[in-house]
């Protein structure tokens, strides 16, 4: 059977920035680079862009670009053993999507109650409290939110539609799930640059804070923002390399990818804390007091703005959630593909049928965080997904490529046909810099969680969420691994 392939260049560079841009722009980047040093932190962002996140990005392009094949696939003719490392990818990425969702169906139903500011004057108390109604701890799960249910059902069916055929789908619709947001994010910056107190804002966003980078910490947030934000460890962007035609300039599209990445995170800095700013100006409160790393500057912060702007309030509310909406959704839909692809690829099951099942039992496992206690599972399995998940595949991704293949063969491979040569710069931060730098994240949380439990929570609740489902996720790569294929070995 002949592979699909995209449609065009821009299609695939399209997605794969759609899978990179996702809600952490508009919400994490500008937190942490205001943590970090303010406009300082974009000299270890970017040393961490190039040494890390560009040549793993690289390296993931040529693996699924070479062999035709999704991460566990790429992955198991690469050698011998390692197929199980592309599995546990995979499920990761799952596991993800089966949370993200439910944050984008937030997100649908905020632009639902945009229309007439249903959130009213106490924004926190109606997040909490009148949508989530959160219990008081994870094990008290009470009952299903239904209106997250409606929106969570809508989402899937959105997530599933827009892979339904592959590349095929995928390159129409990243042209509206990608060019959407950034449209709605320039809008957001002329809005937000152009209200009173915009520039005092900026100034807690922007003035560098250099004696900040003799701190390691701030080095090591920069390279762990920048592998998180790539979509990197993930599988996707091997699943979607894999439908590129022979001959692309991988290199060249991984720069693009990765600049236009970190260039949408940048610029939502400017919206982000322009309106800040504004909020300051109007209500005296320091910036440094409202301002959250997380889900509630978007769902608290902005509604309790938008009650604030002078002129078109419902049409801001609107178009802001309407953004996170279609951020959230190509990132969401990448994750699926990514899994999906690791199965069609090993057992040539129809794709129509695969996605139906994935979107039934990735809504099904959704429902957990449509409960009372949704949003506190939802804290702790993405914090291990992503913290322990994604940089474990990341460590291992470049030892296991860089020790036991010959990665000269990728270097050539990505050499016949990119414009940018790959040399010895590329095999030391591959086999080097990168990997040593994220065992370093690594070891730093392993150090953290031997005497605390991530946020307070039950060591039940983290064993369950965490460590549990980890051990699970390695159990399933190891069984799919077993398994006899019908195209790879």
């Amino acid at each position: 059977m002949q592979r699909e392939k995209w449609n065009n260049r821009t299609a695939f560079v399209l997605a794969s920035i759609g899978s990179a841009v996702g809600l952490g722009n508009v919400w994490r980047f500008p937190y942490v680079c205001y943590q970090n040093g303010g406009g300082a932190f974009l000299i270890p962002y970017f040393v961490a862009l190039f040494t890390a996140g560009i040549p793993i990005l690289i390296l993931e392009f040529s693996l699924g670009s070479k062999f035709g094949k999704g991460a566990p696939g790429a992955l198991s003719l690469a050698g011998r053993g390692k197929e199980w490392l592309g599995w546990f990818a995979v499920l990761v990425a799952f596991a993800i999507v089966c949370y993200y969702s439910v944050i984008i169906a937030w997100s649908l139903s905020y632009t639902g109650y945009s229309v007439n500011l249903a959130w009213g004057k106490d924004t926190e108390s109606f997040f909490w409290n009148s949508y989530l109604c959160v219990s008081d701890g994870p094990f008290q799960l009470g009952g299903l939110r239904l209106h997250i249910v409606v929106t969570l059902i809508i989402t899937w069916i959105a997530i599933i539609a827009c892979i339904w055929k592959g590349p095929k789908t995928m390159g129409k619709v990243v042209w509206v799930t990608v060019l959407l947001p950034w449209v709605l994010l320039i809008v957001f910056v002329i809005r937000g640059v152009t209200l009173p107190g915009a520039m005092e804002g900026l100034s807690y966003y922007l003035t560098p804070q250099f004696s900040a980078l003799k701190n390691p910490n701030v080095w090591l947030a920069a390279y762990g923002q920048v592998f998180f934000s790539l979509s990197i460890g993930f599988g996707i962007m091997m699943a979607y390399a894999s439908y590129l035609p022979p001959k692309s300039d991988i290199a060249n599209n991984a720069l693009i990818i990765a600049l236009a990445d970190a260039g949408t995170a940048f610029l939502a800095g400017f919206a982000v804390f322009s309106t800040l700013g504004y909020y300051t100006y109007t209500e005296g409160i320091l910036i440094d007091k409202i301002i959250s790393s997380s889900i509630p500057l978007a769902f608290i912060t902005f509604p309790t703005i938008i009650n604030e702007f002078p002129i078109f309030r419902q049409l801001f509310g609107v178009l802001f959630f309407l953004m996170l909406f279609f951020l959230g959704i190509d990132s969401a839909f990448s994750l699926v593909e990514a899994f999906s692809c690791g199965i069609i690829d090993k057992w040539r099951v129809r794709r129509t049928s695969l996605l139906l099942s994935i979107g039934l039992i990735g809504l099904g496992i959704g429902l957990l965080f449509a409960t009372n206690a949704g949003i506190l599972w939802l804290d702790i399995v993405d914090y291990f997904m992503c913290n322990w998940g994604l940089v474990f595949v990341g460590v291992l991704e470049c030892l296991l490529l860089s020790y036991a293949y010959d990665l000269k063969k990728l270097e050539s491979y990505v050499n016949q046909s990119s414009d940018i040569s790959l040399g010895n710069w590329w095999n030391f931060m591959i086999k080097i810099l990168a990997p040593l730098v994220l065992l370093v994240l690594f070891g730093t949380e392993i150090y953290r969680r031997t005497y605390s439990s991530y946020g307070g929570y039950p060591r039940a609740a983290e064993s369950l969420g965490g460590y549990g489902l980890l051990a699970f996720f390695l159990l399933l790569s190891i069984i799919f691994m077993k398994k006899r294929a019908r195209v790879f070995a």
